[in-house]
């Protein structure tokens, strides 16, 4: 029941998301959607840490109600690395 409630108010971009953007590597990655504020807000702190267990910097969170059509958006196509950001060609994991 819980589902379906969310889902009708992820429909109608009324459930909650955890944005979270970061300054390197420069993406937004949105996680959710959750019934509630509280809820997003008890998870978000598991989203950071995993952020920065994979080297992210810069992270901004935001709780907020919205309806993303993409859950990453990469502003580079850089990835990092201990050597500095190396770029991703297509085809490349």
């Amino acid at each position: 029941m819980k589902e379906q409630l969310i889902n009708a108010l992820n429909f109608f971009g009324l459930a909650w998301w955890v944005e979270i953007v970061t300054q390197a590597p420069l993406c937004t990655y949105y996680f959710g959607p959750f019934l509630t504020e509280s809820e997003a807000e008890i998870e978000k702190a598991g989203y950071i840490e995993d952020l920065e267990n994979e080297g992210a910097i810069g992270i901004m969170v935001t709780v907020k109600r919205c309806k993303p059509e993409n859950l990453t958006i990469g502003e580079d196509l850089g990835k990092i690395s201990d050597r500095g950001i190396w770029p991703v060609l297509s085809g490349q994991p």
